[in-house]
């Protein structure tokens, strides 16, 4: 019995000439057991509310495959303009750039 190998696939990705950019400083990750939930958001300085511009939900699989791809392009970043300072001290991360803003609760949605 011979094992076939997959053969690989070329896929042709389309981006849109008139697609606009995105901008976002702020990022909630959710998950359930089978999907990985990103809404990324802008958080502006007082400024009470905040809003979701885009949602990506995905696998766990793609989306460690991503974090996987980010990894590597943050290295080749590095690489080229140099380390990217990230603030130290305790503490969570988002609280440290953004003082007191808390994230939307899920069920208000």
């Amino acid at each position: 019995m011979s094992s076939a190998r997959p053969r690989k696939q070329k896929v042709n990705i389309e981006v849109p000439a008139d697609l606009e950019a995105t901008y976002s400083n702020f990022a909630m990750i959710t998950h359930s057991p089978s999907e990985i939930v990103i809404d990324f958001a802008r958080v502006l300085p007082n400024a009470p509310k905040s809003k979701v511009y885009a949602r990506i939900v995905t696998t766990p699989m793609h989306a460690k495959l991503l974090l996987r791809a980010l990894s590597d392009n943050l290295e080749k970043y590095e690489a080229q303009f140099g380390e990217i300072d990230l603030p130290s001290g305790g503490g969570k991360l988002a609280q440290q750039f953004f003082g007191g803003v808390t994230p939307p609760d899920p069920s208000e949605e």
